[in-house]
C-alpha cells in the first residue's frame, strides 16, 4: 500500500481502477491512460524512466525510487501512482 494525497490505495484497488502495472525492484509505477492529459511532467521530471517514444514507456528501475516516487505525485491528472517495496 501507499500513501498518495493522503489515501492509501492498495495494488488490487488501482488495477481494479484501470491502471497497467509497470513493476520495479523498489517500486511499482501503476498509470491510467484514460486519466492521463499529457501534461509531461514525467518525462520532464525524470526521462530515464519515462519516455514516451519507447516500450514499455515506464521502466521503474532507470530511477531511485525516492525520485520517481517524487516525480510520480507531480502528476496534476493521478494517471501516475506508486507503491515503494523498499520500505
Amino acid at each position: 500500500m501507499t500513501n498518495i494525497n493522503e489515501a492509501t490505495v492498495s495494488e488490487e484497488e488501482l488495477l481494479a481502477e484501470g491502471y497497467r502495472k509497470y513493476a520495479g525492484q523498489t517500486i511499482d509505477i501503476f498509470y491510467n491512460k484514460d486519466m492521463c492529459e499529457h501534461v509531461g511532467n514525467c518525462v520532464r521530471g525524470n526521462a530515464e524512466v519515462f519516455e514516451v517514444g519507447r516500450r514499455p514507456w515506464i521502466l521503474p528501475d532507470n530511477g531511485p525510487s525516492e525520485h520517481v516516487s517524487e516525480v510520480i505525485n507531480t502528476c496534476p491528472t493521478g494517471a501516475l501512482k506508486f507503491i515503494r517495496k523498499d520500505r
